[in-house]
């Protein structure tokens, strides 16, 4: 494989819409997406009142990477070895001791390497996004007051009511139907929750379309809401910049379904209608599927094996998927390059101190949390002789694993000329090369570190 990965090179430049091509304010999309949730958790289905109210502090055990143990109602933070660095109880966190009592040094219960761990199950689930951190934190303070209410008892049952909070908010329907409190909110006042495209950013796409690239937009969002985020963010005349726009994309079995399992649909109103046995041309589709979209690029481009590069924040739904799947080249949209700047990984500290902050404000989602340290590396505990080691975590593995280069912004790389060449990630370049326009600092400064 090249060691060198550039834009100029490819046929098709595709992007996914939520947290890559549409940023959001955090801290305020943070609060409505709990809110969401809690609501409907409250009013509906009985819950403690308790968790209506949040504290600026409370957003520190926010971090993603976590998985969270449906059953047990663990959180868990784990090394690229599949062991576990850090864990809670809801938003308690394990001592050392109670760490290694726990889980010791074996991998976790759930664990498999590489490709054969999904993200969800039955028994567990992955936080690997911002719209999914709310909930974690959410479903931690649930664990919270079950746990009090009923003497630590388990299984936990509660995953089936976050589901129907799921389906109560984001339902198909729910933003023609101004059902819930996120869709509502957004079209009520998108400013207060959407930053507009920079300049630079619509210059770029521009000009990957004037060199001949076709662009693409595919995205899990239903067609309504993708309309208004696009409108907001790129002006009313965004699909001009498109050639392919797919909603409703259900990713990631966008990319690993058979054809016969996830047709293309036609859309008429944003409502979804005839089902189509192969895609014949470019415009605007809802759900499909990769096989049948990579048939189109083919003849689109007239080449048979046209180079596509994707854009995309999730690990889960956009990075992992394309590449393994598909074989497209991708991108990370990764923020925690901008936040992750403390130099070296948070150190435990003493519990009285957890969680506290400088004056009231929240911690901004892409940044260490004091509670589970940095997103890349952390120290592996050694309780019998009090030795620490740094390790990489499983995510940030996975980064190097299964991204072409990853980049804190669009915007990082929207000057850049379209044949510069990135240094991608691979098995002959360091696990920092393909971070631009830097690798984190918790990498470059942790020196040597412990690869399991």
């Amino acid at each position: 494989m090249a060691q060198h990965f550039s834009l100029a090179a490819c046929d098709v430049v595709g992007f996914d819409l939520d947290h890559t091509l549409c940023c959001y304010n955090l801290p305020e999309s943070a609060r409505l997406i709990y809110n969401s949730f809690a609501q409907f958790l409250v009013k509906e289905k009985g819950y403690d009142k308790g968790l209506l109210t949040v504290t600026p502090e409370d957003w520190d055990f926010c971090c993603k990477g976590l998985a969270l143990d449906l059953e047990d109602g663990n959180f868990i933070k784990l090394a690229d070895n599949g062991t576990v660095l850090r864990a809670s109880h809801g938003t308690k966190m394990l001592s050392a001791e109670a760490l290694a009592e726990e889980f010791g040094r074996k991998e976790w219960k759930h664990f498999m390497p590489d490709t054969g761990m999904a993200f969800r199950s039955g028994k567990y689930y992955f936080y690997d996004n911002y719209f999914d951190l709310p909930g974690a934190l959410l479903c931690a303070r649930v664990v919270d007051s079950l746990t009090k209410q009923n003497n630590g008892q388990k299984p936990f049952d509660f995953w089936k009511d976050i589901v129907a909070g799921i389906q109560h908010n984001y339902k198909m329907s729910a933003f023609k139907e101004n059902c819930g409190i996120y869709f509502p909110e957004i079209k009520r006042d998108p400013g207060k929750y959407l930053h507009t495209c920079p300049e630079s950013v619509k210059k770029w796409l521009r000009q990957l379309k004037n060199a001949g690239k076709i662009l693409m937009l595919i995205t899990s969002s239903h067609s309504d809401y993708c309309r208004l985020l696009c409108q907001y963010i790129l002006g009313n005349d965004f699909e001009d910049l498109f050639d392919i726009v797919i909603t409703n994309a259900l990713k990631p079995g966008f990319f690993s379904h058979l054809p016969s399992q996830r047709p293309f649909r036609t859309l008429e109103n944003d409502e979804e209608r005839e089902a189509l046995p192969f895609l014949d041309k470019p415009g605007w589709y809802s759900q499909g599927n990769a096989v049948h979209l990579y048939e189109l690029l083919k003849k689109m481009t007239g080449k048979p094996e046209p180079k596509v590069v994707y854009f995309g924040d999730s690990m889960h739904s956009d990075i992992f998927p394309a590449c393994h799947y598909s074989n497209w080249e991708t991108v990370l949209i990764l923020e925690e390059l901008r936040g992750d700047k403390d130099g070296k990984p948070e150190e435990s500290e003493p519990e009285e101190k957890k969680g506290k902050y400088e004056g009231s404000k929240a911690k901004p989602l892409n940044t260490s949390s004091k509670k589970w340290g940095s997103f890349f590396i952390d120290f592996s505990f050694r309780l019998e002789n009090r030795e620490d080691s740094l390790v990489y975590t499983w995510s940030c593995k996975r980064i190097s694993a299964y991204s072409t280069i990853a980049i804190p912004s669009i915007e990082a790389i929207a000057e850049l000329p379209l044949d510069y060449k990135f240094t991608r990630f691979s098995s002959n370049n360091s696990k920092t090369a393909g971070y631009y326009p830097n690798p984190p600092l918790v990498l470059s400064n942790a020196g040597k570190l412990t690869a399991k």
